[in-house]
């Protein structure tokens, strides 16, 4: 889908909308009406939601106190980490300390469920638990206000202003008005992400309404307060979409010297791979020999490689991007037990342990360049106030979490 009008334009002009209307608004009756456009699409497409089948009082419940749009909404649009981070800065993120220990307790807390899902579903209790945490860190990203939001109002921000997902939010909104009409959720219970991912497991509703399982047995299934429910949610896309039990997602090898980059996003059997020299970096052979695997290297030459078997594509299903299907992989073989990658990437500085990452926010923070939350993530906002502090001292401005910036703050 596309536009003539960009994204980003739109995102400026509506955030100088708002702030012009807004203010004028208010200073006229005393109530924020900061957009009558907004408003008039809202009551116009509630015409096409009677015709797709939802009744006037559920829609009109929906956007009861609607009257302008989600400006964060459009900003969030803007920014993707999945395909602007780098690799390494994507798993740091993802796959670390605090990450796979929450995700082993979580394994021993719902193991009585994750047996039953993994025995009706026949997907692997870790995947599951990586999603899980990729996607709202175990449940604590839905306690936060200020990431999850009013879905009718997120999806009628994007479709109001945003032309290349236009389509798209049109189609979860009704969709989603179809799960609230069916009573799965009430309309104050419908929250998601900016973009129409809902509940524990994040599902847009086109997705709800074909995947969603009722796993807890009280005949709703409620992904935002059902755990079983989530859980057993994502095990039914994945089953859907081609898991095969018993196997794995893929294995990081060895690639023979010489090989160049012509093999890369190639099929082979593993036999083929072997014959070719490719070697699993633990030494194990691989369990099957005619299974077919894909090489994949995220970093180029200088970095981890793996067979990624269909497994690994099945993840991507969930979320079309490798770097998202390897986190939730590696991510899931932590979880159980096993170690961490032997080839590190080429990042060209040393990484912070969690703790550590920590104590670099909490130092930014006492500089006065960093107002975000203490979470050991880098993201925009860290990076950000690294690069000022590093400007400040007269240091490369490379804005990396890395271990020379953090000795480097202790001493100065």
């Amino acid at each position: 889908m596309s536009g003539a009008i960009s994204i980003r334009a739109k995102a400026a002009a509506l955030a100088c909308a708002l702030s012009l209307t807004l203010a004028g608004s208010l200073a006229s009756t005393g109530v924020a009406h900061a957009d009558a456009g907004f408003r008039n699409w809202i009551a116009g497409f509630e015409k096409t939601a009677v015709a797709a089948g939802i009744s006037r009082s559920v829609y009109r419940a929906a956007f009861a106190g609607v009257s302008d749009p989600d400006p964060e909404v459009i900003q969030k649009a803007q920014f993707q980490p999945e395909f602007k981070d780098k690799i390494w800065d994507y798993l740091d993120n993802r796959v670390n300390e605090d990450s796979i220990a929450e995700g082993q307790r979580m394994r021993t807390k719902w193991k009585p469920w994750l047996d039953r899902i993994e025995k009706r579903f026949g997907v692997d209790r870790d995947i599951l638990l990586a999603i899980w945490s990729m996607e709202t860190n175990y449940g604590k990203i839905l306690e936060r206000k200020d990431v999850m939001r009013s879905l009718p109002r997120s999806l009628a921000t994007l479709a109001y202003l945003d032309d290349r997902r236009a389509k798209f939010a049109r189609q979860q909104l009704i969709a989603a008005l179809k799960i609230v009409q069916a009573g799965h959720v009430d309309v104050d219970g419908l929250t998601s992400s900016w973009a129409g991912a809902m509940g524990h497991t994040q599902f847009i509703p086109t997705s709800y309404l074909h995947y969603a399982a009722d796993m807890d047995g009280d005949g709703h299934a409620n992904i935002w307060a059902s755990v079983p429910d989530a859980l057993a949610t994502a095990a039914n896309l994945l089953r859907k979409n081609g898991w095969q039990s018993g196997r794995t997602w893929g294995y990081e090898v060895s690639v023979p010297a010489g090989l160049g980059s012509r093999a890369e996003r190639t099929s082979k059997t593993m036999a083929e791979w072997r014959k070719l020299g490719f070697t699993r970096v633990n030494g194990r052979d691989f369990p099957s020999s005619s299974e077919r695997a894909t090489l994949i290297r995220p970093s180029g030459s200088n970095g981890p490689a793996f067979l990624m078997t269909k497994n690994f594509f099945v993840i991507k299903a969930y979320n079309n991007a490798d770097k998202y299907a390897l986190a939730v992989g590696h991510l899931a073989d932590r979880i159980g037990g096993y170690g961490p990658l032997a080839q590190d990437w080429p990042r060209g500085y040393t990484p912070l342990s969690m703790d550590e990452r920590y104590e670099l926010q909490q130092r930014l923070t006492h500089h006065g360049l960093y107002d975000g939350k203490i979470d050991g993530k880098i993201g925009s906002s860290s990076k950000t106030a690294i690069m000022a502090y590093q400007e400040r001292a007269g240091i490369e401005r490379d804005g990396n979490a890395s271990k020379a910036l953090l000795d480097f703050l202790r001493k100065n």
